[in-house]
Order: structure tokens, then C-alpha cells, then sequence
């Protein structure tokens, strides 16, 4: 009989990158679920033989997945893909019972070494299973606009810079779905989802700029997550000024430079950065972030929220990239998905 494969993910160029990466001479029964709660319906509703699930998704997500699957036996071989590549992570999915673990961008000949290893599939024009005439058409992943394959980009990139920060801090680092939108230079402080101005922040951004993308990364604390900060790098005296600024460069640098670098090899690029620099501390996130907005231009705004397991304090990280960029990204976007 044919296998049928499951692929969920919450980002359509990521099912259509995972359906893509399958071996050519395998031609599984495909399908694809758009979140965790989607997946586990279509399990409990039917056969399926090899869920391929991501873990970062809204409505729920690939960890609670696993645990569904886990406690009612639902009868289906599961292999994580993600761009989550703490050890931890990986760690974690297998106690809950995934066969394996593939890390994003997706790499076929990881996959087909996967599958062969656990006799899914063998280098054959046949699947071992004995596949009958099932088609080899592939289902529509759906549509990818520029949103959404920016925040598939993203989320890949936030995946290498969360293990450097994991591997620093000696903690696990909790991942969100990346929010990505459009919004006028004067509105940036908009992009900053748990941002409120009764609290103080302070900030370090850096630039960049490659062949066709030129933007700033922008990384924000309030106060009282810069002190905690501080206290899990462990700065003496935490409470300083200095301790503070410490904490925003340490931090920075790592997060910068692996987020920056995973975009541009991502995009095609090599993407330059500038010498960071204190946007500001104890302000308020408009005020911080107004030196935008006495330009006209739009920016195509990325944010992150890191958060740290067990210790309640977190980061945000904020990408934006010039209205100027835009052509570039949508070619790119062609290229990689179309």
C-alpha cells in the first residue's frame, strides 16, 4: 500500500519547501495541515503513517503535538522540522516520542537519510511499503506573499541565534511564531506587540547592508528584564549602569550577527554590519524608537520576542528593512518558492 505522509507547518513555504525535499522517486499519499490543532483532527480522523511537524506554530504547537499524540496513541510515526536547533529542543521532542529531528532549511539529503534509516523509504523506484499506483501530483501548500516568506526566513534565523543564546545563558530559549508587518517609520513603535509606555526601555541597534537590503536591528529591554539579564550573564552588580550596557552589547552582538548572517545566506547575500550602538536607556519605546519618524518611508518591520524559560524575563528583538529592499526580497521570494 501507499504511505500517507502528513505535513504540518504554519508557513506554506515551508510545507511546500518540505513536500519539495521528499525523495523524486517516492510518491506518497500528501497532505498538509496549516497548525498543531488542524494536525491532530485530521490524525484522530484518519490513517496516516509519517507526520512531518513543525514546532513553532499558532493555535498549537508541535510540542503539544507530540503530547497529544503521546496520550491517546494515535498510531503515526512523527519526525520533527524545525528551525529550533537548541539542544534542548531536539532533546525534548524525542522524549515525546519523535523518531527523528530535521532542521530547517531543509537539506533532501538529510531527509532521504532519515527515511532510509528507518525503512520509510529505500533508493528504489519503489517506497519499501510496496507502493500501488498512488499519484505523485502534490497537493496546493497554498500561496506565499512577501509576509509570509519573510516570516519564514525569519523564523529560521531566529532559530540560530536562539541557540547561541541558549548556549550562553545555559537556558531554554522560548520561541514564538515571528510577527511581520508593513508599517510607516512614524509607527514603528507599533511592531513591539507587548510594548507599553508605562514601562522604561533601553536599546542597542545596529546596521546592515548587502546587495539590494539595507536595514537595522534594534534589540529592547525594559529595565527590570536588563537587571535580570545581567543577574544570568552574572555581572556583579547587576543594578549599574554599567552591568546594563554590558548586558545590551553581550547580547546583542550574538543575536545580531547570527540573525543577520542566517538572512543573507537565506536570501542569496553577504549582509555588512555596522558598529552597534546605545539608541538609549530608562525610556519610554516611543521615544526610543522616534528617530524614525520624521521619515516618509515604509519599513518591512520583523519582531521577535525571546523569552527565558523558568527565569520570566525576555528580550525583543526588531528587524526592519527599507522600503528600498523590497524589489530584492520579492525576487527572492520568486526564486525560492515559485
Amino acid at each position: 500500500m501507499t504511505l500517507r505522509v502528513l505535513i504540518c507547518d504554519d508557513s506554506a513555504m515551508a510545507r511546500k519547501q518540505m513536500a519539495r525535499a521528499l525523495p523524486d522517486n517516492w510518491t506518497p499519499r500528501l497532505a498538509f495541515a496549516e497548525h498543531g490543532r488542524q494536525a491532530v483532527e485530521m490524525l484522530r480522523n484518519g490513517a496516516w503513517d509519517l507526520l512531518f511537524l513543525d514546532l513553532n506554530m499558532p493555535e498549537l504547537d508541535g510540542y503539544g503535538v507530540l503530547e497529544v499524540i503521546t496520550r491517546e496513541d494515535l498510531p503515526v510515526m512523527t519526525v520533527v522540522v524545525s528551525g529550533d536547533i537548541q539542544p534542548r529542543a531536539r532533546e525534548r521532542v524525542l522524549r515525546l516520542g519523535a523518531l527523528g529531528f530535521i532542521r530547517k532549511p531543509i537539506q533532501p539529503d538529510e531527509v532521504a537519510t532519515l527515511l532510509r534509516e528507518y525503512g520509510i523509504w529505500a533508493d528504489e523506484s519503489e517506497d519499501v511499503a510496496g507502493a500501488d499506483a498512488a499519484s505523485s501530483e502534490v497537493p496546493p501548500a497554498g500561496q506565499v506573499d512577501l509576509q509570509g516568506f519573510l516570516q519564514e526566513i525569519a523564523n529560521v534565523a531566529m532559530g540560530q541565534a536562539s541557540d547561541l543564546m541558549a548556549r550562553l545563558l545555559n537556558a531554554f530559549i522560548k520561541l514564538p511564531v515571528p510577527r511581520v508587518a508593513r508599517l510607516a517609520r512614524s509607527e514603528l513603535y507599533m511592531a513591539i506587540s507587548a510594548a507599553d509606555n508605562r514601562d522604561t526601555y533601553s536599546a542597542v541597534c545596529q546596521g546592515f547592508t548587502g546587495a539590494g537590503v539595507a536595514g537595522e536591528a534594534l534589540l529592547l529591554f525594559t529595565d527590570a528584564q536588563a537587571r535580570d539579564m545581567a543577574t544570568l550573564l552574572g555581572y556583579g552588580d547587576e543594578g549599574s549602569g554599567d552591568a546594563a550596557v554590558e548586558t545590551l552589547m553581550e547580547l546583542s552582538s550574538i543575536l545580531f550577527g547570527a540573525f543577520i548572517k542566517s538572512l543573507g545566506d537565506q536570501l542569496n547575500l553577504r549582509l555588512s554590519l555596522s558598529h552597534p550602538s546605545i539608541l538609549g536607556q530608562h525610556q519610554p519605546v516611543s521615544a526610543l524608537l522616534e528617530h524614525h519618524g520624521d521619515r516618509q518611508a515604509e519599513l518591512q518591520c520583523i519582531e521577535i520576542r525571546y523569552e527565558i524559560e523558568e527565569h520570566q524575563t525576555q528580550c525583543d528583538l526588531l528587524v526592519v528593512l527599507t522600503e528600498d529592499s523590497l524589489p530584492y526580497l520579492e525576487q527572492q521570494r520568486q526564486y525560492l518558492v515559485e
